[in-house]
């Protein structure tokens, strides 16, 4: 697989990602406490206004309608059977509109923390995390991500069940982890 995004940071020293997704969803219409990765399916041209707005302000990096498309999280919403289903509509969403485009594009897939607490503090054991993200990274691949996006962690031990979720999947990726004020993560980390 190429890794489009190591291609342009050879050329450049510096890229534009997007920001503001779930603000601009807000703005097109989405309601606190509806699931944005469901409008992959029921509202696919505001998902694809949302990346053409990104590339237009001169992203050359931008983040898949992803970041809860895991089955952990969508279970919230009765739709853990559609991870995979999900995380596939928002990469190819994004790969049509960044194939419409003659410059370079990077369709980073976003994948974000599944919401629940890994062993021994909750229920989630590694292998079921690394299940889930693995499930999510094919779904993003087979939509045409050109890397995986892990934003932001703050659990090491989920870091890396995604990131061995991202080895089975061939995935080029990249990883954030949210640090408070303090210079610790939710769940205490340095």
């Amino acid at each position: 697989m190429d890794n489009k995004l190591a291609e342009m940071l050879a050329t450049r020293d510096w890229l534009l990602a997007d920001g503001a997704t779930g603000t601009n969803l807000f703005n097109m219409g989405l309601q606190s406490g509806d699931a944005p990765e469901l409008w992959n399916e029921q509202h696919p041209d505001r998902i694809e206004q949302l990346y053409t707005n990104a590339i237009d302000a001169g992203s050359d990096l931008f983040l898949t309608n992803s970041f809860g498309s895991n089955a952990a999280r969508l279970k919230l919403h009765n739709a853990q059977d559609q991870a995979h289903t999900f995380s596939r509509l928002a990469a190819e969403i994004a790969r049509n509109v960044a194939d419409r485009y003659s410059h370079p594009l990077v369709v980073a897939g976003s994948v974000g923390p599944t919401g629940e607490l890994m062993t021994p503090l909750g229920t989630l054991t590694h292998e079921l995390a690394v299940e889930i993200f693995h499930e999510q990274a094919e779904g993003l691949k087979a939509g045409g991500a050109d890397v995986l996006w892990l934003v932001p962690l703050s659990a090491p031990e989920e870091f890396r069940a995604a990131a061995e979720a991202f080895a089975l999947a061939d995935m080029p990726w990249c990883g954030t982890m949210s640090f408070d004020t303090a210079g610790r993560t939710m769940m205490g980390v340095t």
